[in-house]
């Protein structure tokens, strides 16, 4: 374990022996950080707050503050980081909001400069939030989606897997997965080909996803007569996806251009 001798870390704190914290940091009580994680200059570690592995934290970053919800009161409420994420300058990440609230942070995530994980925010794995990109309280964001810089995402919204918002979006409705959505509020353009491609997937899977999207968002059918006849029409495990991540929506889901 290397702290520098400015550094405040409380004797309560459980940090691996391989943990490096750097000038002027500050680690709290209930803090506990895995091996080979790195925090940065002036960092703020604090709350019930379970960082994992290899994790590199940059300067300023505040990690477990409290949420900013009015209906806090102190309660005890977490948030939980997994291994191998990058949380560049400035972050903010909070914990959950309630007594027992919780907030989750996956594996292998990106977080660039200023980008802020508000209360009860779920991110799976794989996952980039570019520069000041920010969830609001009980955002979902599945795996490998990609947010784009100056993204403002609205309360209880959904990312689907492999979609990509681009920049200055407002979010307000779900991201279909595999889509590629822009705009005031943001809309679906069409498939993130581009991500799918890196992601490994089949060719004839891509098809089957985009002859889904012309049925979805582009034939000018209900949502409720599209999503039967996608489903009816196309065999695919990612449509199949598609279909049932629609299905649950509660906010509703971003329409085509059309």
């Amino acid at each position: 374990m290397t702290i520098h001798p400015t550094a405040i870390v409380s004797r309560q704190a459980k940090l691996a022996d391989s943990v490096k914290v750097g000038p002027y940091a500050i680690i709290g009580d209930n803090v506990s950080i895995g091996r080979e994680t790195e925090i940065g200059p002036f960092c703020n570690i604090c709350g019930h707050t379970a960082i994992g592995g290899d994790c590199k934290i940059f300067t300023g970053a505040v990690i477990g503050s409290a949420p900013q919800d009015l209906k806090y009161r102190d309660e005890a409420s977490f948030l939980e980081i997994g291994d191998n994420n990058i949380i560049r300058e400035y972050c903010t990440f909070n914990p959950g909001t309630g007594d027992g609230g919780k907030t989750v942070v996956g594996n292998n995530n990106l977080f660039m400069a200023y980008s802020h994980i508000a209360h009860d925010c779920y991110v799976g794995n794989g996952c980039i939030i570019a520069n000041n990109g920010t969830l609001a309280g009980h955002v979902q964001i599945e795996d490998k989606a990609v947010v784009g810089g100056l993204v403002a995402i609205h309360q209880f919204v959904r990312l689907g897997t492999l979609s990509i918002v681009g920049g200055c979006s407002k979010v307000v409705q779900d991201i279909p997965p595999y889509s590629t959505c822009d705009g005031h509020p943001a809309r679906v353009y069409g498939l993130n080909i581009t991500g799918l491609r890196r992601a490994g997937l089949a060719r004839e899977a891509i098809v089957k996803l985009g002859a889904a999207f012309k049925i979805l968002f582009n034939s000018g059918l209900s949502v409720k007569h599209a999503l039967e006849e996608a489903q009816s029409q196309i065999d695919s495990r990612e449509v199949q996806n598609l279909v049932e991540f629609m299905k649950n929506s509660q906010r509703g889901v971003c329409r085509g251009l059309r």
